[in-house]
């Protein structure tokens, strides 16, 4: 909480911030965008006041006129303006400006309507608000009367829009008078999606107002469907409405003014509902964060709880208990500790109430493990002496060499021993075969001038191999055999290879037996082989053990491989 209620408030400050920024970006955009759309507007007036000026500058091309024409006698008699047919004149107008629908012109002498028009429907002239349009003109004859948005009405198109520009020509050729000649008055139809694309770049919602207003408040536009009539000059004074942002900028030419009125709640929309979006987020991550904090706090004081209550059972006297279920972590440090000192402190009291018991168990034990094999030895020896008593030498002999080979066996000393301790318990094994077999299998040694003799094997390795050889292979095959092992260093791995001249394996039987090797439950049969091979595995590693090759009819070869290792030392011989 102490780190996220900061957290949060520098996020709400934050958005707060943004927020306003945003806002006020948009309020001075709105405020640029409706002095543009105030210019623009105010060249839209000037520039139909300058073409209904047509009339008296005859500044149009192929046509020229004079100031001291008689516009009345043009007008009246000739049906003329500026020299010109009132038709052609009509048509010029309407073909300078491609937002200009109609062009109507009515004299003044007999009110006679002449009009050219780009609508494909017609006229219906007895609908032309004719007495509208010139009430404007009648009280200010000299200036431009602008006739607000209205429908087409007597077009008999009700969807069309137009705002009606009119002017009067006023003959101004002789003498001037007070009261101004007006001979006709010339109205201009204009299409009022000119002022609709106009206001496009302000993208306005529904519920947003526009109006062009006039000095005296009177209506000239509206993106409303339904606008204020003009006539009842209605009053559009900026409202005191919190939900409104009003904007106002001046038509020089109406001396007038521009009056947007935005709702506050659709112009930032959508910056609101970002806001609201993001306070729903801060929400949730502070609602998730607190979940996990109340998470993370309970799973470290499970350990903690886990602890404390092992050591209420180490105070009532339990001193068989271990934390099993601990991390990698701080807590699972502090419950290593917490078992190494529970197995420590059985050691110290063991050390201190049972070690003279124990101490008196074991030398009883080591007294009756050395009382039985000198009982056999002495045994053997009474009758190898009597032996050669009776002058039976190779009886004697025997009984040596089984002597021999039960001290090796049950010597209970290291694992490893000497190549030359390892072959001379072989030579005392196969001098009692030779005589059980009338010397018809021989045995031949060959060690390598690269392999020193106190490089070290597996103890009783080789016997089991030799053994095999006997029983599997020379038997078999019947008469007299021989069994070669053979000493070489490779490398780094001392090889030793056991060769017999038997009756060979089949290449299925083969296969089998390489199969037996590498399986790690225990063999039915070729129990040795399978024995010699996991103790080597076990004890040197993956890249050592047995590989047996053989060819049926021919015999077999057995290779054994132990890594480097001198006597005493147990280390690579190049490191030795």
């Amino acid at each position: 909480m102490v780190g996220l209620i900061p957290l949060i408030a520098l996020s709400v400050f934050s958005l707060q911030a943004f927020t306003g920024h945003v806002q006020q970006f948009t309020v001075n955009n709105l405020k640029q965008m409706s002095l543009y759309m105030s210019y623009n507007v105010n060249n839209f007036f000037s520039d139909y006041d300058e073409i209904t000026r047509l009339m008296y500058t005859g500044k149009y091309e192929g046509y020229s006129h004079n100031e001291s024409t008689n516009q009345t006698v043009n007008v009246n008699q000739n049906e003329q303006i500026n020299n010109i047919p009132i038709a052609a004149f009509l048509r010029t107008v309407l073909y300078s400006d491609k937002h200009i629908r109609s062009v109507f012109f009515i004299r003044s002498m007999d009110e006679k309507i002449y009009y050219e028009t780009r609508q494909s429907k017609p006229l219906q002239i007895e609908k032309l608000p004719v007495a509208e349009w010139l009430k404007p003109l009648e009280k200010d004859p000299n200036h431009l009367s602008i006739y607000p948005t209205h429908s087409e009405t007597y077009y008999n198109s009700q969807n069309q829009k137009v705002i009606t520009f009119g002017r009067n020509l006023i003959d101004i050729s002789g003498t001037l008078t007070s009261v101004p000649k007006v001979v006709g008055s010339l109205f201009l139809e204009v299409d009022a999606g000119v002022l609709d694309s106009l206001f496009q770049e302000l993208n306005l919602n529904k519920d947003d107002e526009l109006y062009v207003l006039d000095s005296n408040d009177r209506l000239y536009y509206s993106n409303k469907p339904a606008p204020v009539d003009s006539e009842q000059a209605a009053s559009f004074k900026s409202v005191n409405d919190t939900r409104l942002l009003v904007f106002t900028s001046d038509i020089p030419y109406l001396e007038g003014r521009i009056l947007i009125r935005v709702s506050k709640q659709e112009l930032f929309k959508q910056l609101t509902s970002t806001q609201s979006t993001v306070y729903i987020a801060i929400a949730v991550c502070a609602i998730v964060l607190l979940g996990m904090g109340t998470l993370f706090s309970r799973r470290l004081a499970a350990p903690i709880r886990q602890v404390l209550q092992h050591m209420n059972k180490v105070e009532m006297g339990n001193l068989d208990i271990q934390i099993q279920d601990y991390k990698k972590d701080e807590i699972g440090r502090l419950a290593v500790g917490f078992n190494r000192m529970l197995d420590r402190l059985k050691v110290f009291i063991n050390d201190a109430y049972v070690a003279e018991i124990k101490q008196k168990q074991a030398e009883l034990n080591a007294l009756k493990s050395q009382i039985r094999p000198h009982y056999l030895y002495n045994t053997l020896e009474v009758i190898r002496m009597n032996a050669v008593y009776n002058d039976d030498s190779e009886v004697a002999d025997m009984i040596l060499a089984l002597s021999n080979q039960l001290k090796y066996v049950i010597d209970y000393g290291e694992d490893w021993v000497s190549i030359e301790e390892e072959l001379d318990h072989l030579k005392d094994y196969f001098y009692i075969i030779r005589v059980r077999y009338e010397n018809r299998i021989d045995l031949r040694l060959q060690v390598a001038d690269n392999v020193k003799p106190n490089y070290q094997l597996l103890k009783l390795s080789l016997q089991p191999i030799v053994e095999n050889a006997i029983q599997h292979g020379i038997r078999p095959k019947g008469g007299k055999g021989s069994v070669l092992v053979s000493v070489e260093r490779l490398e780094d791995k001392l090889c030793v290879t056991v060769y017999d001249d038997g009756a060979g394996i089949s290449g299925d039987k083969l296969q089998e037996l390489n199969q037996l090797l590498s399986k790690p439950e225990a063999p039915s049969k070729n129990v040795g082989l399978k024995n010699v091979h996991d103790r080597i595995k076990t004890t040197c590693g993956e890249p050592y053990g047995l590989e047996i090759s053989s060819i049926e009819n021919v015999g077999t070869s057995i290779r054994l491989l132990f890594p480097i290792m001198v006597k005493h030392l147990k280390l690579p011989a190049h490191e030795a």
